[in-house]
């Protein structure tokens, strides 16, 4: 009996163990994905369907606004910015944002107004990440207009510092 127990409760602790060492790979493998998006961005094409007007992340702006825009990601303290360089119908903005990669592949962000705290921020932006790699990725994002989804597809190319 006694000897029962005690296969039981190091079949127990193997266990608790195990899974744990999953999770810390998975966390660490979730992190170099992450990481692999350190630096300065620029969005190179905007994907969606013409025929909807789209103006993405509240700017006001048409979403080819956002072709050529610059974005710079620190991961570290999960801060950055973008800038729209502005010109004909295009805003010119720079915007700081606070982001983060949840499940690694849920790029979310939410825009930080001067004096505002990301606490106290509670409404932001989720897009999937997709065909990640490490100088190229690109942000898919579905907006409702009309009763249906419009599909934007962010494209980046890295620009600089990795």
């Amino acid at each position: 009996m006694k000897n029962l127990i005690i296969a039981g409760f190091v079949g127990a602790m193997l266990t608790v163990s195990c899974s744990g060492v999953k999770n810390a790979a998975t966390s660490q493998n979730n992190r170099a994905e992450f990481l692999k998006m350190k630096g300065d961005f620029e969005i190179t094409s905007v994907d969606y369907d013409k025929s909807f007007k789209v103006k993405p992340f509240d700017e006001g702006a048409d979403a080819q606004c956002f072709v050529g825009s610059h974005w710079r990601l620190i991961p570290n303290n999960y801060s950055g910015s973008y800038t729209l360089k502005g010109g004909g119908d295009c805003p010119s903005v720079i915007q700081p944002i606070k982001f983060e990669v949840v499940n690694g592949n849920q790029f979310q962000f939410k825009k930080m107004l001067e004096g505002s705290k990301a606490k106290s921020v509670t409404e932001g932006y989720v897009l999937t990440l997709v065909n990640q790699t490490t100088d190229a990725f690109s942000l898919e994002q579905n907006i409702p207009s009309n009763g249906e989804n419009v599909r934007i597809v962010y494209n980046f190319a890295r620009t600089g510092m990795k």
